[in-house]
């Protein structure tokens, strides 16, 4: 009997543990918008968060042009390995993106230089065919690196989960479940990319150890709702 005793005890022991390391792993995520609070954000290159174009409503992070141009807005926070998370949902036609890796100095004004994860209707916006290859679609490493053609987006109206994840210096990006793109930054055959992209003359063009997440005022409607990250 003291030996079952003694398993059960370990049996439950184990459970515990696990639950707690569940917790302990749920509790590391931060919250960067929860339908309501946007003290995460400010505007680019701005002290306060912008007083035009993006708002709060029913819940959800929204930009929309009909209310003005508010310009980008980052992540107060800075960050180097992280995985951010968050659902988005376009209006027919968008072409809006999130970007990361963002050091404002090398940016003027209200819009924002960094690695994008490119967010568009690719059936109804031109820059679907623009680019290379897809490099300009939604998911991917905007002009740069095209997602997997196998990615899944849903339509207009409904809801895609974003996913970006970046350790050291290799970054995916991942759409509803499913990695579709995956590089490293310093690879020298990434820096061939960007050497033959729009970014070829801004010197180390995405080498920077730690940005800002920034969320684009591209001038299109756009909702944005639970949005977290968490650090490595």
């Amino acid at each position: 009997m003291k030996a079952i005793s003694g398993i059960l005890v370990g049996l439950m022991c184990l459970v515990i543990t696990s639950c707690d390391s569940g917790a302990a792993a749920e509790k590391k995520w931060t919250v960067l918008f929860n339908g309501s609070d946007v003290s995460a954000w400010r505007g680019h290159n701005s002290d306060k968060f912008p007083a035009k174009g993006w708002f709060v409503q029913d819940g959800l992070l929204v930009f929309d042009p009909a209310k003005g141009s508010g310009g980008d807005i980052v992540t107060v926070n800075e960050y180097s390995d992280f995985e951010l998370q968050l659902e988005t949902r376009l209006s027919k036609g968008a072409n809006t993106g999130i970007k990361y890796f963002v050091v404002e100095s090398l940016s003027k004004g209200s819009a924002g230089l960094g690695l994008e994860y490119q967010l568009l209707d690719d059936a109804n916006h031109p820059d679907a065919k623009a680019g290379k290859s897809g490099n300009r679609t939604f998911a991917a490493l905007y002009d740069l690196i095209a997602p997997a053609p196998e990615k899944v987006v849903k339509p207009i109206g409904e809801w895609n989960t974003v996913r970006i994840v970046s350790k050291g210096k290799t970054v995916q990006h991942w759409l509803n479940g499913k990695k579709v793109v995956e590089y490293t930054r310093d690879d020298p055959a990434f820096r061939e990319i960007v050497a033959n992209s729009k970014y070829k003359n801004i010197p180390g063009f995405g080498l920077a150890e730690k940005g800002r997440i920034l969320l684009q005022d591209h001038g299109n409607l756009v909702c944005f709702r639970n949005i977290k990250i968490r650090t490595f």
